[in-house]
């Protein structure tokens, strides 16, 4: 897909006009106009909603988004009402008025969200799973959108396996700001395979916490197996730049900083940051 074209994807606007629902005036004003602000997965949004017929919306539903807030910005002519992107796909806008009835109703798409890593051997772009797996999405993003992997390090990497990273800055230390760890998600019906992103963890399941792995290879035997195999969770996969993540395969390594299979020559995480 073009980079124009997910440009477009990512910056959906819902401007719909209702003309069957007029207030019976006989006006050719829109009875109501409904416009959102970019529509990204975690991303707090708006919706604005105008018309000559607001004055009959009593509620507003949007699947979909949680937090549902009139923005003190509203008034009689014009509704802002802001949420929080909690899901992908189909949803829809419902406008209604005071016994619950649908004035309107108009549905849109959100697109998977998408993180581009900046480092030093090049970019890649991954898109995330948040339908399958919630949890690690989510605590992912947090992360990304903190800051928190800017100028870390790949720290380990198994030739024709994995390449691991999202602990130790370049200094090299540990990175600050570590968040709670998470339940595993290893059963989501997602594989390791080929350009498949995962979380790593200790040998507690319910252990992970920054650090991700890129599957280099198809390593199947990373998967959920049983309970005394709970395997690892996978939350996404590289659509562009699996060039780099094979560059990033290929370096060599040895023992750095107490540390086995370290890439001898610094492989820097500029920048990792949400795009969609």
């Amino acid at each position: 897909m073009r980079a124009s074209a997910l440009g477009r994807l990512a910056a959906i606007t819902l401007i719909s006009l209702l003309t069957a629902c007029g207030d019976g005036s006989g006006s050719s004003e829109p009875a109501f106009l409904v416009e959102a602000s970019t529509l990204a997965y975690s991303k707090k949004i708006e919706f604005t909603i105008s018309g000559s017929s607001l004055a009959q919306v009593g509620k507003v539903t949007i699947g979909k988004c949680s937090g549902l807030t009139l923005e003190a910005s509203s008034s009689p002519a014009r509704k802002v009402i802001s949420c929080t992107v909690s899901g992908t796909g189909a949803t829809q806008v419902d406008l209604k008025d005071s016994a619950d009835r649908v004035l309107f109703s108009q549905p849109f798409a959100i697109p998977e969200p998408r993180v581009s890593f900046s480092t030093n051997l090049g970019n890649l772009l991954v898109e995330l799973n948040p339908t399958a797996a919630p949890l690690t999405v989510n605590n992912f993003l947090a992360y990304v959108n903190s800051g928190f992997y800017t100028n870390t390090l790949i720290h380990r990497v198994l030739a024709g396996s994995v390449a691991q990273g999202g602990w130790l800055t370049s200094a090299p230390a540990e990175q600050t700001g570590l968040r709670d760890p998470i339940a595993l998600e290893s059963t989501n019906g997602l594989s390791n395979v080929r350009g498949a992103i995962g979380m790593a963890r200790t040998a507690e399941p319910n252990s992970a916490t920054s650090q991700f792995f890129f599957n280099l290879a198809d390593n199947l035997w990373l998967n959920y197996v049983s309970e005394t195999r709970p395997g690892y969770a996978v939350f996404g996969k590289v659509l562009q730049g699996l060039d780099v993540m094979d560059a990033i395969g290929a370096v060599q390594t040895g023992v750095r900083y107490g540390l086995s299979d370290f890439p001898l020559t610094d492989v820097v995480i500029l920048k990792v940051e949400q795009v969609q």
